[in-house]
Formats: C-alpha cells, structure tokens, sequence
C-alpha cells in the first residue's frame, strides 16, 4: 500500500524507517501546510500519516477512493472531520498511550508549581528578598479536593500520582456513571467538581461540548482559592474568561500548557500574572515518548498494510 507522511517537522524518521525496512515497505515525505497542499500533493495515498494535516471532508473526497487510512500523530484528532472519515469508509487512528506519564507529570508538576508558589518564590527570592512571607497564604495539599477533568488514560494516570499527596479525588467523565468510584476517584458532575474542588486537571479531549467548556460560567462556580490546569487541548479554557478571572482574582491561578492559538506570544496579557504559569505545548515530551510516538504510528500503519486489525481506531467502520 502507498503510504504518505503529509507533514512532520521531527528532526529525523529513524524510527519509522526502521519499522518500514523491517516490513519491507516504504513512504513518502511531504510537507502539506494546507486542504489544497494535500490534495495536489497526496493523491494516490493509502496510508496517510499526519501531524497538522488538516482532513476535512473536501480533503478526504478528493483523496477517495484511494484513500483508505489516517493516522495521527499524537493524541488528538481535532484536524480531522471523523464523521466525515466514517461516511466516507477511512478509517482514523491516533496514538493515545505514547506519552501518558509525561502528560500526567506535567499537570501534577504545574499543580504543585502553583499550589506551592514555586515559580513566584523562585523569581521573589532571586529578584527581590529572601522571605517567605512574600508566598502567603500557601495551603496544605493533603486533605484538599484534586478535580480531574475527563479520566481517560491520562486523567487516571494523573489521579494515581495524586493518590500519594493524600488528595480526595473527584472526576467527571461522561463514560462514568455519576457516583461511581473507580480506582478511589468519585465520579461527579461538572457542576459538582468545579464547586467543590481545591485543584482542578483538565484530560478531556477537544470535541464541541469541550470548546469553552471552562468559562466564565464556570469560573463564578470554582473557589477564589482554586488553581486550575490544563494540558489537554487549547480551546477548552477560554482564555479570554481566565484573563478576568485572575483579574478579578475569582480562581487563585492558572497553567496551560495549550492554548486556543499556537504559539502565545511573547507580552500576551495573562503573562502579566505571576499565578499563571505556561509551557509550550511540551506536557507529552520525553525522549523517550517522543520515540514511542514514532514507533507505534508506524507499526499501526503496518498493521493496517498487512490487513491485520489496527490497535488504535478512533472511528468505527
């Protein structure tokens, strides 16, 4: 089968090389920005791996019939119509387990980071004063309420790393039924987390009934001394509503490690808050996830090539 890398901005392609020549096949490398890159460039493609390509149902009936599979590399597959992939017989695939721990340190790390006031003390203590009244008030970790937002592989990835800080645990999920525990975590509403919770971890993927679902409607529900992060998807905070909310001082702080529009640049205005922490889109990287990544997109589409059953589908054919 013909298989297409659409676009990849990863230093090398060692690792896919290495599982291609071991199946004895081979790929072709593009650098599709745009719909209409992708279908003058890709026609004729089986096998499309893809890292920004944008998918929509314009693109993929352009590439039809020929074109049978989308994999994705990553997590998320907001650049890709699914309904559209499903009516039209391609099948979609992601790579959701690659870099869970990464993802879930993250978020504790930017939680504890906040909680403590790490990021703030370090720049007092370096730039202004040795004192530690400069941090007041901090407040205990164990025995507060840790919100976790969609428990997926990551969120319950991250809701193990809370366990040892002696945390009540609380979720909402939809797949959940609502009082249910699992694996110590309570499930609860939305409504229900962003009252009661001390410290809140957004894993929920971005699909319409997640853009914006973290407002200003919710910032009015959530404690003044509530931090919030997210590192799941930009576009599920609205960063707009979090601008007021920390200028109005309704949450106690905030990290984001995606934002609605990549990159945030340099000045924007929720940098001006010292209880606001942010990273570039970097929560899923090790050197080592990054190799795994590599690894298993192209194993799946070998897999698919060989008409072996693929391990990740996202839609259902």
């Amino acid at each position: 089968m013909k298989i297409i890398v659409t676009d990849c901005d990863h230093d090398n392609m060692i690792q896919e090389e290495e599982v291609f020549g071991k199946a004895g096949m081979t790929y072709t490398h593009l650098a599709c920005k745009t719909e209409d890159d992708l279908i003058e460039q890709a026609k004729g493609g089986e096998i499309m791996m893809t890292q920004y390509g944008p998918f929509s149902r314009r693109v993929m009936e352009a590439l039809r019939p020929e074109l049978k599979l989308i994999l994705r590399y990553g997590v998320g597959v907001n650049t890709i119509d699914l309904e559209a992939a499903t009516q039209l017989g391609v099948q979609v695939c992601n790579v959701p387990d690659y870099g869970m721990n990464e993802v879930a340190d993250q978020a504790m790390g930017m939680m504890l980071g906040l909680a403590r006031k790490i990021c703030e003390m370090n720049d007092c203590t370096k730039h202004k004063t040795w004192n530690y009244t400069e941090a007041i008030p901090v407040h205990r970790i164990p025995g507060s309420t840790v919100g976790i937002v969609g428990f997926g592989r990551i969120g319950r990835t991250f809701a193990k790393r809370m366990m040892g800080f002696d945390c009540r645990r609380i979720a909402c999920d939809p797949v959940y039924e609502e009082g249910s525990v699992h694996e110590g975590v309570e499930i609860v509403t939305l409504d229900t987390l962003l009252k009661e919770s001390d410290m809140i971890s957004v894993h929920c993927p971005l699909l319409p009934e997640t853009m914006n679902m973290i407002n200003m409607e919710a910032f009015k529900k959530m404690k003044p001394t509530a931090y919030l992060v997210n590192t799941a998807r930009g576009g599920i905070v609205n960063e707009g509503d979090l601008l007021t909310a920390l200028q109005e001082k309704m949450i106690a702080g905030a990290a984001l490690d995606v934002v609605s529009e990549e990159p945030m640049e340099v000045g924007a205005a929720l940098f001006e808050f010292d209880n606001f922490l942010c990273s570039p889109h970097m929560a899923w990287y090790s050197q080592e996830s990054a190799l795994e990544l590599k690894r298993k997109i192209a194993e799946e589409a070998v897999r698919f090539a060989k008409g072996e059953p693929v391990m990740y589908p996202v839609n259902h054919l």
